[in-house]
């Protein structure tokens, strides 16, 4: 059985690829990327428009990363979250973590289509507990 999108929170040092991150400071993507990192999680930066994020290397898709991440924070309107949950499908073991505003009814349709371990409309943030 696959582990739920909370338990792979409590991984011992889970990946979290965070789709949208961002520097622009009046952006989710950003303040929910240094949260995490902040609170001692693996982060990584996808955003196909930036080289880096708050310092750290940025890549454009999720299938640029060296390593398959376990959670997949997704940060960035319906229309591009869709093809990032094809991406994540493609990669196997994952499960996506769709932040309030990046689904609409096609996207949590295809979700379910792709039997992608997911958590909707919950915020990262709110969840995710400062790692000792």
């Amino acid at each position: 059985m696959a582990l739920s999108v909370l338990d792979r929170l409590d991984l011992p040092d889970p990946l979290i690829a965070v789709v949208g991150a961002t520097d622009h400071p009046g952006k989710y993507g950003g303040t929910i990327y240094r949260n995490l990192k902040a609170k001692g999680y693996r982060v990584a930066a996808v955003n196909p428009l930036r080289d880096t994020v708050d310092g750290d290397p940025c890549v454009r898709t999720l299938m640029d990363l060296p390593e398959t991440p376990d959670i997949v924070n997704i940060v960035v309107p319906p229309t591009r979250t869709m093809r990032v949950v094809e991406q994540a499908a493609a990669l196997g073991d994952v499960a996506v973590w769709i932040q309030p505003g990046a689904a609409d009814a096609a996207v949590r349709q295809r979700v379910d289509e792709l039997g992608l371990e997911s958590l909707i409309d919950a915020c990262i943030m709110v969840q995710a507990r400062v790692r000792s």
